[in-house]
């Protein structure tokens, strides 16, 4: 590897044998005269998707208030990063809606979130919906990538067949779709993602080595590290070794699950897949560790997340609820069932606010992760009970690369497509095309408050 103080390329990576580790960006990835011109007039750009299950009590959810933020009893937690979000309400999923399919209420849900096509009910091998603005993002970000796009979830999609009323399984599956046709699956355990993002270097006989000598993917790479820090500012030596600290916290985590995953009679161990936590908060903080490390070091700039397949019978007991989250959804005004709705929303939020944190704190050119990204989260359905496509739970965070005010709320149109939103979305991550998505009718209007 050829390195000078004066240009370090973007695209450099530390190789070891079964490891290569791509860098965060650094000052020396640019000379010295420049860098901070062409950090800020091109930031790197980066989009989220992030899926949440079964809708959400609308009456905890909704601000009170249109304008400045002011944070409802379940969007609390979002409070250290008021200033990078906004809340959009309005917004709808008409094409999730039955149209002459019968229910079928929650796969359509899923499989309309991203794209705005109404999907064909099947139960058999052709499913059809419609490319995603994920896949359309990553075919325009993902040219300079080792990853165009990152597809995690926190539930395996090995359910096939009919889950929903005549619909395939594929629809709850997944939320990202290549082309009308091609579903791309979603990976739940981290150890697969972290070898994904981080272990493609040498030959597969040298990263199962590396695996069964429970060595660190750091320990391949260490010779080049050490080449490299000599010809680096202190600046840069501090953030990779900050860098480099995250990555070995996030294998030691993964380890002692697959520590504990080997503990117990052999029947329970073939059970039990490897690298997957026992504790949903522990596998759903891994998962978004990992993607704040791909951020950060450049791996992908699009990923979709799904933290539930539709009707999942996820329980929390964590939160205090001990039932299943889709027969919760169905609360028919209970106001206990209501409240039990409203611990899970909050859950989630919280999950979100951490990474949303995380990445607010880890530097990135002239500003943080979060300055340049869009971070979309929210469900294909609002009240749970009425299975409404009308008036979304969405949360929109980050700064848009100096595009996109937060700290407040905007109320859009009843019935406004959310389509206007991901097609507003891809333009202000510098996506040209396309002009139309799903039942999309303009972009939604996305401009910073007048101050």
């Amino acid at each position: 590897m050829m390195i000078t103080r004066m240009s370090l390329p973007r695209r450099t990576f530390l190789r070891g044998a079964g490891a290569a580790l791509a860098l965060p960006l650094l000052d020396a990835m640019a000379p010295a005269a420049t860098a901070l011109a062409r950090t800020a007039a091109r930031p790197t750009k980066r989009l989220g998707f992030i899926y949440i299950p079964n809708g959400a009590n609308m009456s905890q959810w909704t601000p009170a208030a249109d304008g400045p933020l002011a944070l409802s009893p379940i969007l609390s937690p979002l409070a250290p990063v008021r200033d990078q979000v906004v809340i959009p309400t309005g917004l709808a999923h008409r094409q999730a809606e039955a149209w002459g399919d019968g229910n079928g209420e929650h796969s359509r849900a899923s499989g309309v979130w991203l794209n705005g096509v109404h999907p064909k009910r099947t139960e058999g091998a052709d499913v059809r919906a419609g490319t995603t603005a994920d896949q359309i993002a990553a075919a325009a970000l993902g040219q300079d990538t080792p990853l165009p796009s990152l597809e995690i979830s926190l539930e395996n999609s090995y359910v096939v067949g009919n889950c929903d009323n005549g619909y395939s399984c594929v629809y709850t599956n997944t939320i990202a779709w290549r082309t009308p046709t091609t579903p791309l699956p979603m990976e739940h355990n981290p150890r697969v993602v972290f070898e994904r993002l981080f272990g493609e270097g040498g030959t597969t006989a040298q990263r199962l080595a590396r695996l069964r000598e429970d060595r660190s993917i750091l320990d391949a790479v260490r010779g080049d590290v050490a080449r490299l820090e000599r010809r680096l500012g202190a600046g840069d030596r501090r953030r990779i070794s900050q860098y480099l600290d995250a990555v070995r916290e996030i294998e030691r985590r993964i380890q002692r699950v697959e520590a504990q995953a080997g503990e117990g009679d052999l029947p329970e161990r073939l059970a039990r897949p490897v690298g997957i936590p026992d504790s949903f908060t522990e596998h759903a903080r891994l998962m978004f560790d990992l993607q704040a490390l791909a951020f950060q070091a450049d791996v992908t700039r699009v990923f979709t997340y799904l933290i539930g397949r539709e009707q999942t019978a996820q329980s929390y007991p964590e939160v205090g609820v001990p039932d299943a989250h889709h027969s919760v959804s169905h609360h028919q005004l209970n106001p206990a069932k209501l409240d039990q709705y409203a611990k899970i929303n909050t859950y989630h939020v919280d999950l979100l606010s951490g990474f949303l944190q995380q990445l607010q704190a880890t530097p990135d050119g002239d500003g943080s992760l979060l300055d340049h990204s869009l971070i979309l989260y929210g469900g294909g359905i609002s009240d749970g009970d009425q299975h409404s496509h009308i008036d979304l739970p969405l949360i929109l965070a980050g700064g848009g690369a100096g595009q996109l005010k937060g700290g407040r709320h905007v109320r859009y149109p009843s019935d406004t497509p959310m389509t206007n939103l991901l097609l507003a979305m891809l333009d202000k991550a510098g996506v040209v095309d396309p002009e139309q998505l799903g039942d999309s009718t303009g972009r939604l209007p996305l401009e910073p408050l007048t101050v």
